[in-house]
């Protein structure tokens, strides 16, 4: 039953006044918000609660609260808004990273959203409606998975799949999935990571989507690399770059339809630096740089982490301290985990590097960055 898994999920105890009505998501993900508002504190990831998003969905979750009454109507224009704020959270946190306004992101989701899910709507509003909250939630345990919570990122997630397969939207529910399986993955829950990836690369098998297709299948290969299954990763890259050379330049609406050119070329990149063709990952990492570009702040400082990495690799010590320069400046602001990992990981390796000016330079400005 709902009750227990709700239980341990978000370290709740639901047995007083409330353990007799019925949890579905929408109170699920709401008493999530509302503790992640409350700073309590959350278990750690786990390969266990990754897993439970590949149990049935509530089929019947949009039909009971579809056509019943509720202190407010809801239309379109209240899916519109949800998605609009989505989009507008979501670009400041690509730029500057998820540790910014993500607190705004939940109090959105748990009085505003949550205002609208229990207001009047028609089935076919409702739908859409899941779908739009889907997508904020998603962003939430992006944004939660970006400042280094990765349990509460873990959650948010699940919910999100929850929130999208109940919708009957494929393409939102398959990238909930590879959210799980790409954490999975650096959490090193490997198994689990290829089992999510599977199941998201399947779901998304359906989809006419090009990008959504490219950013399903390099998950799946990232996941079956890190197993060490070479051979399908290699297959797996080859179908991606075939989805993504037919995919157009301008994004789409969907999160999926975001995964652009510069985005594939730097975890292709990354692919086949674990698969130890050091080559193919650097000309794919300049590819993103140099000719895909990639705008955000970010994005362009954790790609240039990555490059300095395989460059010191290859032999090319003083390219990689100059990328590394870069790496510095493009920082500069951003508010993200993955920015402190390329940090730690560039001083981790200042030691073995000859010694340079460029080198104690660099050493210096990552220690004043502490």
């Amino acid at each position: 039953m709902w009750l227990p898994f709700i239980e341990q999920v978000l370290n709740i105890d639901l047995s007083g006044d409330n353990g007799g009505q019925f949890a579905d998501t929408v109170t699920a993900v709401m008493l999530l918000g509302g503790s992640d508002v409350d700073r309590r504190q959350f278990l750690a990831a786990s390969a266990a609660v990754g897993l439970a998003a590949l149990d049935l969905p509530d089929a019947e979750a949009v039909t009971r609260r579809a056509n019943r009454p509720g202190p407010v109507g809801v239309g379109r224009g209240e899916v519109a808004a949800v998605r609009t704020m989505t989009t507008t959270l979501g670009d400041a946190a690509s730029e500057l990273g998820g540790g910014h306004a993500r607190h705004l992101a939940v109090r959105y989701l748990t009085v505003d959203v949550k205002r609208w899910l229990d207001g009047r709507y028609t089935e076919r509003v409702g739908r859409e409606l899941f779908a739009a909250t889907s997508e904020l939630v998603h962003l939430i345990g992006w944004m939660a998975r970006d400042e280094g919570n990765q349990g509460l990122s873990q959650k948010y997630h699940l919910h999100s799949y929850r929130l999208a397969a109940e919708a009957g939207e494929n393409e939102l529910a398959a990238t909930a999935l590879r959210g799980l399986a790409d954490q999975a993955i650096d959490l090193g829950h490997i198994p689990t990571a290829v089992r999510l990836a599977e199941a998201c690369e399947h779901r998304g098998r359906r989809l006419t989507n090009p990008k959504a297709l490219a950013y399903y299948r390099n998950t799946y290969a990232r996941a079956v690399a890190a197993d060490g299954d070479h051979t399908t990763a290699t297959k797996l890259l080859t179908l991606a770059q075939a989805a993504i050379e037919h995919a157009p330049a301008l994004p789409g609406q969907s999160w999926a339809s975001h995964y652009s050119h510069g985005r594939w070329a730097h975890e292709s990149g990354m692919i086949h630096a674990k698969l130890g063709d050091l080559a193919a990952a650097e000309e794919h990492l300049h590819l993103a740089l140099d000719i895909h570009g990639l705008d955000r702040k970010r994005t362009r400082a954790i790609v240039l982490a990555d490059l300095g990495q395989v460059q010191l690799k290859r032999g090319n010590t003083e390219t990689a301290l100059a990328t590394w320069r870069e790496f510095l400046d493009c920082a500069d602001g951003v508010q993200s985990v993955r920015i402190n990992d390329g940090l730690t990981n560039i001083a981790a390796r200042l030691p073995s590097v000859p010694d340079s000016p460029a080198a104690a330079e660099l050493g210096e400005r990552i220690a004043a960055r502490a």
